[in-house]
């Protein structure tokens, strides 16, 4: 796929700095691929719009306040985004880091009362750093700030600690919020539940290169990070029960659908995923999707543009536009049927 394929002028106050006070107050863009339809609709109207039968799978990672700020010995500031524990207690992971001048081998970073970073080596723009804490873990909920996409233009927020989070969040890991889920609620997921909607939950750990564009002409020289999946064994047999019973797998999000469809390619329950979902790739696992709206020059807009087709996406985005839809993490959502 050509990069300026997924290209699109978006107006900067369409992009939703903050969220709605309540988060299945949204609006809903529905593409129904039989056919090309767009209507305009509601997140409330999802348990309607949803097949009785279906099987809803959500993505379970839970953002960590992974953003530290501290001080070097010398006065200077430095910043670090964690990025991936490497170690099994919390005290080991791979980061990004700026600071005032380059960060060195050994530098020892004071972050707050309890904690502090040692800068340990480098992998290209990598860093390999310890945390040094009598508990890591809590040390990071205690001194992090939520990390807020770059486009928000704005700090973290104490509430953002609960809203850039799902309601059904539970393993820590992630960077960034499956965005897709945060439209969710109990009230709305007992809706569905009550017509019969099955759900279930894999894990994706979302990193910070879901932000990154794409640099390069042509899609597939594109260097797509990793990010580490787990399907339980629940999961797996509830998707292959719906598959067998003709029920549709609708993945909330483009994290779910890189995680079931690295699944139903390699058949591996946990490990990374390098996947790149672009046009002309075939869906083994996924049938419907609920997505928000994304960055341009985004993989996860090819993603969605390889799911709905792309020229019925780049209306739906035209048409998402001029109806001045909220774009991007705190934004309205689409519906891919």
């Amino acid at each position: 796929m050509r990069t300026a394929d997924l290209d699109f002028e978006l107006p900067s106050d369409l992009i939703a700095s903050s969220p709605l006070a309540e988060r299945d107050a949204s609006r809903l863009l529905v593409l129904r691929r039989a056919g090309a339809e767009l209507s305009d609709d509601a997140v409330r109207s999802l348990p309607a719009l949803l097949p009785a039968g279906a099987l809803l799978v959500v993505n379970d990672t839970r953002v960590i306040p992974a953003r530290l700020r501290g001080v070097k010995a010398s006065g200077g500031k430095a910043e670090f985004l964690l990025v991936r524990e490497t170690s099994g207690d919390g005290r080991r992971w791979e980061a990004l880091g700026r600071a005032s001048k380059p960060l060195r081998d050994g530098a020892l970073i004071a972050i707050g009362e309890g904690l502090s970073v040692r800068v340990l080596g480098r992998d290209g723009m990598m860093l390999d750093v310890e945390l040094i804490a009598d508990d890591p873990r809590a040390a990071i909920e205690r001194h992090g700030e939520m990390p807020l996409p770059p486009y928000m233009h704005r700090a973290p927020e104490a509430s953002d600690r609960e809203r850039y989070q799902t309601v059904y969040a539970n393993r820590p890991g992630a960077v960034a919020a499956p965005t897709a889920g945060l439209h969710l609620t109990d009230g709305l997921l007992a809706a569905m539940a009550a017509r019969g909607i099955e759900r279930a939950a894999v894990t994706l750990h979302v990193g910070p290169g879901t932000f990154a564009p794409v640099m390069v002409d042509d899609l597939d020289a594109h260097p797509m990070h990793r990010e580490w999946y787990d399907v339980p064994a629940a999961t797996a047999a509830a998707v292959r029960a719906a598959k067998r019973d003709g029920r549709p797998v609708v993945a909330v999000g483009t994290t779910v659908v890189r995680t079931l469809e690295s699944w139903g390619l390699d058949g591996d329950a946990t490990g990374e995923t390098r996947l790149l979902i672009q046009p002309g790739y075939t869906f083994k696992v996924v049938d419907a999707l609920l997505t928000n709206f994304h960055l341009p020059r985004s993989t996860l807009l090819a993603l969605v543009m390889a799911f709905g087709g792309v020229d019925p996406v780049r209306a739906a985005y035209a048409r998402a536009i001029a109806a001045r839809y909220r774009f991007f993490s705190y934004g309205d959502a689409m519906l891919v049927l």
